[in-house]
């Protein structure tokens, strides 16, 4: 600490070990050394940044290098993360994501803002822009075909349960009509190139297909994420009425498992390996020729160990097809196995980790009834 009476210094230890300020206030990353002298929160650096955004709102410092003096350090012992967070963390919808800091910025700094800026949590029953079950707006869009970003009305309705989009302002017909039960959405600012990139996918005759898009205001992009959050949460309350809310909470929009590039080969296993952009996402195995093609030219399903899946490390002995890359994995299912290599040994151990996480899982009766796609094969 860079200085103050030794009674302040004292004081300020004591109020920054407190069990309650051991994870930033608003990602949750552990050991945050950096704090709000006018909020009275204890968050981490990259927190700490968002913040000084707002100096209107919080003013930050460095709990290892900054001066601190008496009051500051009383206000910080009067509040906390604790109290803070009861007043501006009260009323959550459910269905509101509240990012970790695994997520992007715009969540995180979105989060921040709507917590302490706008103030939409600590009133009971606000009227939030993403909470009255309808929302209609302009999103830029990438095309399927040409890869151009153009804008395009979207809608989403709660009424009709579904998410539409238009490729003409004045259009009578949408361009897709999609059920809101099939949709997640994800950000994606480094696939997409746009710090706001958001990919929105749902299933198409069992299929997955992508869409993506960006809006240049943060605000309006994360709304757009928690009004489908908040359409899909009512959908399912209705639809699984016994089901507990976090129950129903967990089954709204996830990030992928993993994704990256891997070689495969194909189901003769004879093939040369080609170089594939994978997402997992829960027990879909998807690859696409691009990151941003908008569907998949296969797909697999990955169940759980009881029903005949596993992951092993490295190829068959014996494998045929060229391949460039040397860290193999190999796919068990019970009717074939899939071959595929990665560029280094810590791509290989992330996807070993991915895939065992999801066979470590028993399936549900929804999975069981999904698990037809397990017969789409990989292409060579």
């Amino acid at each position: 600490m860079a200085g103050g009476n030794e009674r302040s210094v004292k004081a300020l230890k004591e109020v920054w070990k407190r069990a309650e300020n051991s994870l930033c206030a608003d990602c949750g990353k552990p050991d945050p050394d950096w704090a709000s002298s006018t909020l009275g929160v204890f968050i981490c650096l990259s927190c700490s940044g968002i913040h000084r955004n707002i100096p209107s709102i919080s003013k930050v410092k460095s709990l290892k290098m900054d001066y601190w003096d008496d009051a500051q350090v009383q206000f910080l012992a009067k509040h906390g993360n604790a109290v803070t967070k009861a007043i501006y963390e009260a009323h959550i919808p459910i269905y509101y994501y509240q990012p970790s800091y695994n997520d992007c910025q715009v969540l995180r700094e979105q989060w921040i803002r709507a917590k302490y800026e706008r103030k939409e949590f600590t009133e009971e029953g606000k009227q939030l822009p993403y909470s009255d079950g309808v929302k209609e707006g302009i999103l830029w869009k990438r095309g399927r075909d040409n890869g151009q970003f153009l804008p395009r009305k979207f809608l989403l309705s709660e009424r009709e349960g579904c998410l539409k989009y238009f490729t003409k302002q004045d259009a009578k017909e949408p361009k897709i009509n999609v059920k809101i039960d099939v949709i997640n959405a994800t950000f994606q600012p480094e696939k997409i190139g746009n710090p706001n990139g958001l990919q929105i996918t749902y299933l198409k005759d069992n299929k997955t297909r992508n869409i993506f898009v960006y809006h240049e205001s943060g605000k309006e992009v994360v709304d757009w994420f928690n009004a489908i959050r908040s359409v899909q949460f009512h959908y399912l309350k209705v639809a699984f009425p016994i089901a507990s809310d976090n129950e129903i909470k967990n089954r709204l929009t996830r990030n992928f498992l993993k994704e990256g590039y891997m070689e495969k080969t194909g189901p003769k296993q004879r093939e040369a390996f080609k170089k594939r952009w994978f997402t997992l996402d829960h027990r879909r195995l998807m690859y696409f020729k691009d990151p941003l093609d908008a569907f998949a030219k296969g797909e697999v399903f990955v169940g759980s160990g009881e029903n005949g899946y596993s992951v092993q490390k490295g190829l068959p002995s014996g494998t045929q097809g060229n391949f460039s890359w040397h860290y193999g994995i190999t796919i068990v299912t019970p009717d074939r196995e899939y071959l595929f290599t990665c560029e280094t040994e810590t791509d290989q151990l992330e996807w070993i980790r991915a895939f065992t996480s999801v066979i470590n899982q028993a399936m549900t009766p929804q999975e069981y009834a999904s698990k037809c796609v397990d017969a789409v094969s990989f292409p060579s």
